[in-house]
């Protein structure tokens, strides 16, 4: 989705690089052209996005393109994933796996940063993101059932029962991501929503209430893969948060494109 972000910098801040920047200057030229935090989690506004633009520009000076910088994040992500799947859940796993997750998704943001500092995002960039992050949702809460499955001895998930948890928090995760790119592609195409007026500031109330939702503070839960069933009720108190969240996000973004 961060590549997205390249499409709706401000005006005369995202345009194309003139000459090559140093780092400083690209950092600079990044932080004066910030997608406007409303409806952004807390973790997102004051951790992924600044340490997404520092890494934009690091990639900036190596000369990565944007489609690299979404393959680096596929490759910390599926790090990440394939090490829950796989690895015996003991002490090193939890910080190794929120490493490599928390940094694929510092990279996700900085793939659409780096768009727009080179001064705009391509559809086929664009497409490649929001498959890697489909494809990332959908495997990481996989190779969660695969290690309630492969070792219920760790995390108390004798009963079968216990499989249905992943499977719902992947459902209601994917229909967010989906809902939620869709939303944005209509009101982009027909404009729906309504007028728009002068831009309301970010709410406090709203970006500490999203973060339950948050990918960022799902990634911190998985610090706790070592300690078994501590694990299994953190997750299960994000899935249920997921599962809370998701009509509430259906019928906000219903109303939204039927003022068109």
């Amino acid at each position: 989705m961060t590549t997205a972000e390249a499409q709706q910098s401000p005006a005369g801040t995202g345009g194309p690089v003139s000459g090559r920047l140093t780092f400083r200057e690209a950092l600079e030229r990044l932080s004066g052209a910030q997608k406007s935090a409303k409806g952004v989690s807390l973790y997102s506004r004051y951790v992924n996005r600044p340490v997404g633009r520092v890494l934009a520009a690091g990639s900036y000076r190596a000369g990565l393109s944007p489609n690299q910088v979404t393959l680096v994040s596929a490759l910390f992500s599926f790090g990440g994933i394939a090490v829950t799947a796989l690895a015996d859940p003991v002490w090193w796993t939890g910080p190794v796996v929120w490493l490599a997750l928390a940094t694929g998704f510092a990279f996700d943001s900085a793939d659409g940063q780096l768009a727009r500092l080179r001064g705009g995002g391509s559809p086929a960039g664009e497409w490649l993101d929001h498959v890697v992050d489909c494809a990332k949702t959908t495997a990481l809460h996989t190779a969660v059932l695969l290690a309630f499955f492969l070792r219920p001895e760790a995390f108390g998930t004798h009963r079968e029962a216990w499989l249905l948890l992943p499977l719902g928090f992947l459902f209601a995760a994917i229909v967010t991501f989906f809902g939620g790119l869709l939303t944005e592609q209509l009101k982009r195409k027909t404009g729906a929503g309504g007028p728009a007026g002068p831009a309301a500031p970010p709410s406090l109330v709203r970006a500490v209430a999203l973060l339950p939702v948050d990918h960022g503070v799902f990634c911190l839960v998985f610090l706790l893969l070592g300690a078994g069933q501590v694990f299994l009720w953190g997750y299960a108190l994000l899935g249920a948060a997921a599962a809370l969240y998701l009509p509430m996000f259906l019928v906000k973004w219903f109303r939204e494109l039927s003022r068109g």
